[in-house]
């Protein structure tokens, strides 16, 4: 996939982290975390944003509206995208973002959180 534009500003990562947030919430995601990753060594991405929802449906759900919301507002298209109507978790990456949508099982697996621990952590409530 081709990247429209790479965001060059903290006010345009937080413009995009503010959206991808809002896009998670329209669909009820839960557990939403964003991780600034940016005093961190060897970091992928400056931030990941983490959620999770109960369904492979649900989860492309989420995937599909951040996908559209971040083209439609923002002119942005990912990166790279990982993962598909079954997984169970999804990954979008727009450089400066790395969104992972996870189910509950895959999450605590992974534990993306403990890996990057070191990082600063932004909780948000679901709606």
């Amino acid at each position: 996939m081709e990247v429209t534009k790479v965001l060059k500003t903290d006010i345009e990562e937080t413009v995009l982290a503010d959206l991808i947030v809002d896009a998670i919430r329209d669909i009820k995601g839960d557990n939403i975390v964003k991780i600034d990753l940016r005093k961190v060594a060897d970091a992928p991405a400056p931030f990941f944003i983490i959620c999770e929802a109960e369904s492979s449906v649900k989860i492309n759900a989420i995937t599909n509206n951040i996908y559209r919301r971040v083209f439609e507002e923002l002119g942005l298209k990912p990166g790279h995208m990982e993962g598909g109507s079954a997984a169970k978790w999804n990954l979008i990456d727009y450089l400066s973002i790395i969104v992972h949508i996870f189910n509950p099982e895959a999450r605590v697996f992974y534990d993306l959180e403990g890996l990057w621990s070191d990082g600063d952590f932004t909780t948000f409530d679901s709606v």
